[in-house]
């Protein structure tokens, strides 16, 4: 054994080693990533040869964490790690994203990529170290790989930019991305932030760059001491007739180009049209070899239709469905849609629709997050459906996969920073995105709808959020390219990027970036950045047309949340011995009391059907919390009567004495001849006894003073 390490520096002092020839050697490559006490395991193992009739690499990557990793038990009757938890999807997207588009082309054998996280201290977010992990195990395989990738997460915290930062420093970052590259190029940017500027986002961008070269330098390195890398496998997994190849593009190339060059915007009607022509080629052929080359004909179209389809945005400048570069498809929304829902909204932009729904719920609807290093709970909640009839399929809906988690996921961040919470929103969140018909950017579709459904819901969102889909179409030969806005399914399907953004009129909140190329240069993202915002406050328009601004109030129908805080030390009071205090509460005012300890203050929730209950409930528990000021007057209940006065509480557990020469200017024989137990009356703190700290109340000084009256004798 003659393991082989690795080490770099990161900007914040912190080392970061690669090895390799120590564990699974059995994989075509494995390496541990190594960072403090987290610990990443990635290996690759790729097949020799490739399954018949298969035109794309048919690659898996998984990211999984180990629960042993940070000593805990998994959760769960079985106690054993389990399907891959929607943290852990996301993840793995993020490394399939990045090292996807730099396999080669024609390579097709079956690979499989896995990360595990096998050791991890709960201050270091392993997520960064990812891409890095599974990049330097396939750069020490023999596979063949355009690489070497890698990815950071860069924060901008406190106005500094900072790589790989921890846990604790992430809540107060206004930019948090992940960024992958290549040492030429942006490969992948995914992340959140709280209404930056274009500028703003690619300084952060350029940053992350810069250390992502040198990692790629690293790993450049290591391959270089692996004699198993040095040779990378032969491959042949295309089988070519070019004759066949020729005579399809001479049939079919013109007629391609003449129908994307139509403008059609129907896509039903574009794909029949395109059809059509493979058909009319087909017919040229005698049926043995139309059965023969079914394949390679599918293979050899589509890369025709491709080609026409391309080269008509780059030379005639007009797309697919007859829009400019920069046009936006028509849009229209409605809101309040669903009676039945807490708020709802449609929003359809050319073939796409989501329908977004808005549930407001109490404490207990919290998501429960129990992974291996991040637990707690989730008050905002967004699910992204994606069923087979908004393309006009049938196809079995096995639930959320990996594209609707990220797809949700992507919504979630763009709308988080605008949702408030606490006394602004007590409620927990939940949206849910049914996209009804999809052309491209359905995700974008869902943060539009997502944010007039959260305004017809009366969340008193910050400001309305819009996101709109980017794309790209590139030639290398002659160097054109057009970014387009608001890309169809088709144009993202063809092109070379797909670049998601999202924001307020203030700025952008968040932003996905899928490139298909080997990379994209700092110029041309800056366009594109400047290119979505403008279609972006398009769009933002559209939605204030049909709502600009929150209800004032919830629905009738939705449960009534007041939230308040409380000194610590009164937790125990409102709850009362074995709960007998907040359990009469709840009784006599049909609500229910959530009660829990938050940064060392105690913060309760009151849920009820109607306003009445709640502010019934909120003034027992102001009672109860409340310190009684001398000077001010209190409606008070006399609990008990004795020969020298009555002793009256003022607020929930709290009472004072009323002497008997305090109730009427008048001299009283006995308490009875004005007061009774029962009674409600006015009273006013007059004084604190200073060594029994009892308070003392006073009546009379509320009533009109007799001309007549002779104060000694009272006093008597």
């Amino acid at each position: 054994m003659n393991p082989i390490t690795k080490t770099f520096t990161l900007p914040n002092g912190r080392e970061v080693s690669i090895e390799t020839g120590k564990l699974a050697k059995q994989a075509d490559g494995s390496v541990v990533v190594k960072m403090g006490s987290t610990m990443l395991l990635a290996t690759v193992v790729s097949n020799k040869t490739a399954g018949e009739n298969i035109d794309f690499l048919p690659l898996t990557v998984d990211y999984r964490e180990k629960f042993s990793a940070t000593g805990k038990f998994p959760g769960g009757f079985l106690k054993r790690e389990n399907r891959l938890s929607d943290s852990e999807i996301l993840v793995s997207r993020l490394i399939d994203r990045a090292l996807r588009p730099l396999f080669p082309e024609d390579y097709h054998a079956e690979t499989q990529v896995q990360v595990m996280l096998i050791s991890a201290d709960v201050a270091t977010p392993p997520d960064a170290l990812a891409c890095l992990a599974a990049s330097a195990a396939i750069m020490v395989s023999d596979i063949p790989f355009n690489g070497p990738v890698s990815e950071v997460r860069v924060a901008r915290i406190n106005g500094k930019l900072e790589i790989n930062p921890d846990f604790a420093e992430l809540p107060t970052a206004d930019i948090d991305l992940i960024v992958a590259g290549t040492t030429d190029s942006i490969m992948m940017v995914e992340g959140e932030m709280k209404e930056v500027s274009e500028n703003e986002m690619m300084e952060a961008i350029n940053c992350a760059h810069e250390e992502i070269k040198k990692q790629c330098a690293v790993q450049k390195e290591l391959e270089g001491l692996v004699q198993k890398a040095l040779t990378k496998r032969e491959y042949c997994h295309e089988k070519n007739k070019e004759e066949l190849k020729n005579r399809i593009h001479t049939f079919a190339y013109e007629k391609c180009y003449e129908i994307a060059k139509k403008g059609l915007a129907d896509k039903h009607k574009r794909a029949q049209l395109f059809s059509e022509v493979k058909e009319a080629f087909i017919a040229t052929l005698n049926p043995d070899e139309a059965s023969e080359n079914a394949f390679l004909i599918n293979q050899y179209f589509h890369a025709t239709e491709k080609e026409a389809v391309r080269n008509v945005i780059l030379s005639e400048r007009t797309r697919l469905d007859g829009r400019r570069l920069n046009e936006i498809r028509p849009i229209w929304s409605e809101v309040d849609y669903l009676p039945g829902a807490h708020g709802s909204a449609i929003f359809t932009r050319g073939e796409t629709q989501s329908l977004t729904t808005v549930t407001l719920g109490t404490k207990r609807d919290e998501q429960s997050i129990d992974g291996a290093v991040v637990e707690g709970s989730e008050k905002f909640i967004l699910h992204y459906n994606f069923p087979s009839f908004s393309t006009g399929e049938a196809r079995p809906n096995r639930g959320p996969g990996r594209r609707e988690i990220g797809h949700g996921n992507l919504a979630l961040r763009a709308l988080k920073p605008v949702v408030p919470f606490g006394v602004l929103n007590p409620y927990t969140v939940r949206i849910v995105s049914d996209i009804l018909e999809s052309n491209g950017s359905s995700s974008m579709a869902t943060v539009c709808a997502g944010t007039l459904a959260l305004m017809d819901a009366g969340v008193q969102i910050s400001a309305p959020v819009s996101g709109i889909a980017m794309g790209l179409i590139t030639d290398e030969n002659s160097g054109k390219y057009a970014v387009l806005s608001d890309i169809l399914g088709d144009e993202d399907h063809l092109g070379d990027m797909d670049f998601k953004v999202t924001g307020t009129e203030k700025g952008i909140t968040a932003c996905q970036m899928d490139i298909k190329v080997k990379g994209l240069s700092s110029e041309i993202m800056s366009e594109a950045l400047k290119q979505a915002k403008e279609g972006r406050l398009h769009i933002l328009n559209e939605i204030c047309k049909t709502m600009k601004a929150p209800n004032s109030d919830y629905k009738p129908h939705v449960p009534r949340i007041i939230q308040l805080t409380i000194p610590k030390d009164m937790i125990g009071a409102v709850i009362g011995p074995g709960g007998k205090v907040i359990q009469g509460i709840q009784e006599e005012t049909q609500t229910t009391i959530v009660i829990e300890e938050v940064n060392g203050m105690g913060v309760i929730d009151i849920i009820s059907a109607n306003k009445e209950n709640s502010d019934a409930a909120l003034a027992r528990i102001k009672g109860i919390v409340a310190v009684p000021e001398v000077g001010e007057i209190y409606k008070g209940k006399v609990k008990n009567i004795a020969a020298f006065g009555a002793f009256v509480e003022i607020l929930p557990g709290k009472d004072g004495l009323l002497h008997i020469s305090e109730i009427e200017w008048r001299r009283l024989d006995k308490v009875e001849e004005v007061l009774k137990e029962g009674d409600v009356i006015d009273v006013k703190l007059i004084g604190v006894d200073p060594k029994t700290g009892k308070f003392k109340l006073s009546r009379k000084v509320l009533l009109e003073k007799p001309s007549n009256h002779n104060d000694s004798v009272a006093s008597n």
